[in-house]
C-alpha cells in the first residue's frame, strides 16, 4: 500500500518535531518534509511533490492564508489547518475552509494533558488520511457568486399551514460539511420549514460559522440556544460544546441543548439530535446526511427512516469525506443518494408533494 506523504508547515521547530513524530507513527503515513514559511513550502512541494500538507494559519514572511489562496489557484492540493481554538482563530480557519482547505485541527496547548494529546494524534492521523483520500474532490470547491449576485429561490408552496408547522429538517456533518452546508442553504426559501443542524465543530467556532452562514442565505442562520421556539425559515446550528436535541412543547417545537458526554466522540453529535426526532410524527420528519468522516448519525438515520422520516444522503462523488453519508447508505438509512448541488431541488420536491 502507498504510503500518505506529508509535509509540515509552520514555523515552530517544537511544534513541527511534535507533528512529525505523530503522523510517522502512523505505518501508513510518510512525512517527507519539513518547511519553516511558505515560501520554504513552495520550493519543497515542487521537489518532494506531496500528497498533504499540514498548514499553520500564522507564519512569517506570508501568512497561512495568503499561501493558501495562492496554491489553490495555482496547485490545488489537500491541506489540513494547524488552529488555534479561539474566536480570532475561527474566522481565520473558516475562511480556509472557504478557499479550499480539507479540514482543520486545534493545535494541542503546552498543558494538555497525556490523554488529549493521544486524543490529538488520532484526530490528526485521520484528518490526514481522510485529506488525502479527497484530493480528487477538490473540483467541488469552486468559486461561488456573491450573494448579490444571487437569484432567490422560488418559495415552498405551502398548503396545510397547521402541518407546516410541525415539519422539520435535521441535518447532520463533518468534514467538508462548512462549505456543504453553504451551497445547500443559500439555494434554499425563507419559507422552509425550521432546519436544525449538527455539524462537528469547536466550541469557539459554531457562533461564527452561524453567523458567516446568514451572511449568505436567504434564510435566518444562528447558534442554537437552549428553549429557542422552532420557526420557519430560520437555521439552528448546534452549539460546538454541546449536543443539541429538538422537544415538543404543546404545539411547539423546541431546541434543547445538554452538555454530556460526547457521543461517538462527538459533541454536538448526530446521533444524539436525530434521535431526538423519534418523539415526532415521522412523515413530518426529514434527515440529511451530508460529508463527513466517521459513522456519526447513521444508526439514528436508519432509525428515522425505518419510523417512516424521508432521508437523504450526500453521494459519494461530491462527498469531500464519504464516511457519514457512506455509513447511512451502507445500513439502509438513505432513502435517497443524491449529488450536492441537487439536494436543494430534491428536498423541495418532497416537500412540495
Amino acid at each position: 500500500m502507498t504510503k500518505t506523504r506529508v509535509l509540515i508547515v509552520d514555523d515552530s521547530a517544537v511544534v513541527r518535531s511534535v507533528i512529525n513524530e505523530m503522523l510517522s507513527a502512523d505505518a501508513d503515513i510518510e512525512v517527507v518534509g519539513e518547511a519553516v514559511d511558505p515560501y520554504d513550502a513552495r520550493d519543497k512541494i515542487k521537489q518532494l511533490r506531496p500528497d498533504v500538507l499540514t498548514l499553520d494559519v500564522e507564519m512569517p514572511k506570508m501568512d497561512g492564508i495568503t499561501f493558501l489562496r495562492n496554491l489553490m489557484k495555482l496547485n490545488p492540493m489537500p491541506v489540513v489547518m494547524l488552529s488555534t481554538l479561539t474566536q480570532e482563530g475561527a474566522d481565520v480557519t473558516l475562511q480556509a475552509l472557504e478557499l479550499g482547505a480539507v479540514d482543520f485541527i486545534g493545535k494541542p496547548v503546552a498543558t494538555s494533558l497525556d490523554s488529549h494529546l493521544e486524543n490529538f494524534q488520532t484526530d490528526l492521523i485521520n484528518k490526514v488520511k481522510a485529506a488525502a483520500g479527497a484530493s480528487q474532490k477538490l473540483r467541488f470547491r469552486r468559486s461561488r457568486p456573491e450573494p448579490a449576485e444571487r437569484v432567490a429561490a422560488p418559495a415552498l408552496v405551502s398548503r396545510d399551514r397547521a402541518r407546516e408547522q410541525q415539519r422539520v429538517i435535521a441535518i447532520g456533518s463533518s468534514t467538508g460539511g462548512t462549505e456543504a452546508l453553504r451551497d445547500l442553504l443559500n439555494k434554499l426559501p425563507t419559507n422552509m420549514p425550521p432546519i436544525v443542524i449538527a455539524q462537528h465543530i469547536p466550541a469557539s467556532f459554531s457562533e461564527r460559522f452561524a453567523n458567516r452562514l446568514n451572511t449568505v442565505c436567504d434564510l435566518t442562520v444562528k447558534e442554537a440556544k437552549d428553549g429557542d421556539v422552532l420557526e420557519t425559515g430560520h437555521v439552528y446550528i448546534a452549539p460546538g460544546s454541546q449536543h443539541l436535541m429538538v422537544k415538543k412543547h404543546g404545539l411547539k417545537m423546541v431546541c434543547r441543548l445538554e452538555d454530556s458526554d460526547p457521543v461517538n466522540r462527538h459533541k454536538p453529535s448526530v446521533e444524539v439530535l436525530f434521535n431526538s426526532l423519534l418523539d415526532m410524527q415521522a412523515p413530518h420528519v426529514t434527515a440529511l446526511m451530508l460529508t463527513g468522516m466517521g459513522e456519526d448519525g447513521a444508526m439514528a438515520m436508519k432509525r428515522l427512516a425505518d419510523a417512516g422520516a424521508h432521508t437523504i444522503a450526500q453521494d459519494e462523488a461530491s462527498s469531500l469525506v464519504w464516511g457519514m453519508p457512506g455509513a447511512a447508505v451502507k445500513y439502509g438509512a438513505a432513502r435517497e443518494v443524491v449529488a450536492l448541488p441537487k439536494i436543494a431541488g430534491r428536498l423541495m420536491q418532497h416537500l412540495n408533494r
